[in-house]
């Protein structure tokens, strides 16, 4: 596998192109982090409301208790603060529930700030790059053997654009067929060249 080209131009651009790809999932990614981390800072209320209904609840309830205990008193007279009491538990529940939807908000925009960027650079570099991986290394495997050659001197006749081939020849496709090994040496370090190999 082959995942750098052989020419200093070609490698340098690739390799530029991919430290540029990796800062930019990086930057996102953080980002991503950074708006999660500022996204659940509107929980705050919603802990301070739990806090204090379950506090407030807490109290209330001990109150009722204790009239409960008192002689004399009807346990009736305890019923408003333990009404009181789960009143300030629903106060509890709506702060838990404000958190909880605050996190859900938090992660869906954290992941969609962080995915569609990233999908569209990724998704438009990854295919190219595996696309030049895939046929670098197939010239390259090819470029060792005589028949190789031949089979890329024959790719570059069908690939390369007119003004190439007529750079090195305007024979240069009676020349091939004659099987001129000058004709397919030239064609075969051209296809290798727009490949960015030697």
């Amino acid at each position: 596998m082959k995942l750098y080209a052989d020419r200093a131009p070609v490698a340098t651009r690739q390799f530029l192109t991919d430290a540029l790809v990796v800062i930019w999932v990086y930057a996102w990614i953080r980002l991503g982090m950074a708006l999660f981390d500022l996204v659940q800072k509107l929980a705050a209320p919603g802990r301070k409301l739990e806090g204090a209904g379950d506090g407030l609840a807490s109290n209330l309830n001990s109150a009722g208790e204790h009239i409960k205990d008192l002689p004399g008193v009807p346990d009736s007279m305890a019923t408003p603060f333990t009404n009181a009491a789960n009143a300030a538990t629903s106060l509890a529940n709506a702060g838990r529930e404000q958190q909880d939807i605050v996190n859900d908000l938090a992660w869906i925009l954290s992941v969609v700030i962080v995915v569609v960027p990233v999908l569209l650079v990724v998704g438009v570099w990854l295919p190219l790059r595996i696309r030049w991986v895939r046929r670098a290394g197939s010239a390259a495997r090819l470029r060792a053997a005589t028949a190789g050659r031949d089979l890329l001197a024959l790719r570059a006749l069908a690939t390369q654009p007119l003004k190439r081939l007529l750079r090195i020849d305007p024979e240069i496709a009676a020349r091939w067929r004659r099987g001129d090994p000058e004709a397919v040496e030239a064609l075969a370090s051209l296809q290798l060249r727009s490949f960015g190999l030697r």
